[in-house]
């Protein structure tokens, strides 16, 4: 398998979409990996099963009706296997693992059968010390946007996934391109005050748009050279409960066609006048968990 993504937008030809089959039970508040989960274990509306599985086989149907190769992990019994994006990115040629939290360490054995088609010298693990997953990691041609959290406090924060570390392993894996990293705001408790990831406050769509939530950044300053670098005209804001409720973490198959959640009503309009084309599916209930569409794929191939 040959490689390829440097954009977010790109045709896509090949992605790994992750299972919510034999997810396991519901978790404890102490199992739990963000606030947003913990609020629905509080309040019984947890997702099931079923509900899940339903939604991802929407998204799998879309992908297909696109001519896109998908992928699937191998089921591990009782075991949440919905967020691949997680488990590694690809930068132009390379498949980069990620060092994500201990708990979670067998979701890149059920992908072996993918890996075990990529050239193993394309197969990057980062130095020990480098914590990150794929939902802080944007391929932008030249550029390599990275979502991380630098604070002396980072321990303390089970939201933190991308720390400083990883940053310099990504200077050092790719010299050529312009690593910008950019600080999140991060909360164990509140989810409405959580960007888990990069690409829960902002995501590149289209040919040259945006979609950003200001208050997901702890530097005024990097949001500013973000909307500077789109065009304050190409970027479309969203308010603080839809950043809540994911409206930046849908998911590109080309310039011209997203997958989108069919709750987004006003991000859908707005996309729509942009000329681009709008798959809508059921993502809501896999949203309880702080992640969405471009978190629970982990793509390939693009043009």
């Amino acid at each position: 398998m040959k490689l390829h993504i440097s954009s977010e937008t790109s045709r896509l030809r090949s992605v790994v979409l992750g299972t919510a089959k034999s997810i396991g039970p519901i978790p404890t508040l102490e199992e739990a990996y963000d606030p947003k989960s913990q609020e629905h274990i509080k309040a019984g509306t947890y997702p099931t099963e079923e509900d899940m599985v339903a939604e991802m086989e929407a998204v799998a149907a879309v992908l297909e009706k696109y001519d896109v190769q998908v992928f699937r992990p191998k089921i591990i019994e009782d075991y949440n296997q919905i967020f691949t994006r997680d488990i590694a990115f690809v930068i132009d040629d390379k498949f980069i693992k990620s060092n994500i939290l201990p708990d979670r360490d067998q979701e890149i054995e059920a992908i072996e059968h993918v890996m075990r088609q990529i050239d193993p010298a394309k197969i990057i693990t980062l130095p020990e010390e480098a914590h990150i997953e794929g939902g802080d990691v944007m391929p932008m041609g030249d550029h390599i946007f990275v979502g991380t959290y630098k604070g002396e406090d980072y321990r303390n924060f089970i939201t933190a996934r991308t720390n400083k570390h990883a940053v310099d392993a990504l200077v050092k894996e790719f010299p050529d391109k312009k690593v910008i990293s950019f600080s999140l705001k991060k909360s164990n408790h509140v989810a409405k005050d959580n960007a888990l990831h990069l690409d829960c406050c902002f995501q590149p769509v289209g040919k040259n748009k945006a979609i950003i939530y200001k208050g997901g950044f702890l530097i005024e300053d990097e949001y500013n050279w973000l909307v500077d670098f789109f065009g304050k005209e190409n970027v479309y804001e969203i308010s603080r409960d839809e950043m809540y409720h994911m409206n930046s973490n849908i998911f590109s198959i080309s310039e011209d066609v997203v997958i989108s959640e069919k709750g987004f009503t006003r991000l859908n309009s707005w996309l729509r006048e942009q000329g681009i084309t709008v798959e809508e599916v059921p993502y809501a209930e896999i949203s309880k968990q702080e992640g969405l569409l471009r978190c629970s794929t982990l793509p390939l191939i693009r043009d």
